[in-house]
């Protein structure tokens, strides 16, 4: 999920990895038009669901609503890790929490992808991992 600042820059807020899902969730409840984008950039399955259809699920199926909401206070917490981590550790420190957070998809991603994440340049994620390699 990513967001584009008023210069074309795309910033990238949140990746969901395999068997995860992502959603903009003041989008959804407040039933605005969402300032974000979801795009996947592997194959992937697509759900959607319209919120009265969610809130009958919920009201007939408890154990659902407990689920989406253990879920969403994760993803809740995350993100509270992910502001905290932007604002008082290096950049450096920031990318090997992502190594450590999203092992296999750190393979995947292109660096301009992981870089925006981090809030870097490209460039700078390089030096990172060259420094990193040497040691």
């Amino acid at each position: 999920m990513y967001g584009v600042d008023p210069k074309g820059t795309e910033h990238n807020i949140q990746f969901a990895a395999e068997q995860n899902w992502i959603a903009d969730i003041g989008s959804f409840h407040s039933g605005k038009p969402s300032s974000l984008f979801i795009e996947a950039i592997e194959p992937a399955v697509v759900l959607q669901i319209g919120k009265e259809d969610l809130y009958f699920l919920y009201t007939n199926i408890p154990k659902l609503d407990r689920i989406f909401k253990v879920i969403v206070e994760n993803n809740y917490v995350e993100l509270q890790n992910r502001v905290l981590q932007t604002i008082s550790s290096t950049a450096q420190e920031r990318y090997l929490s992502f190594l450590d957070q999203y092992p296999k998809l750190a393979l995947r991603l292109p660096n301009t992808q992981i870089a925006s994440y981090l809030g870097i340049t490209p460039e700078f994620l390089s030096k990172i991992r060259k420094d990193l390699a040497s040691g």
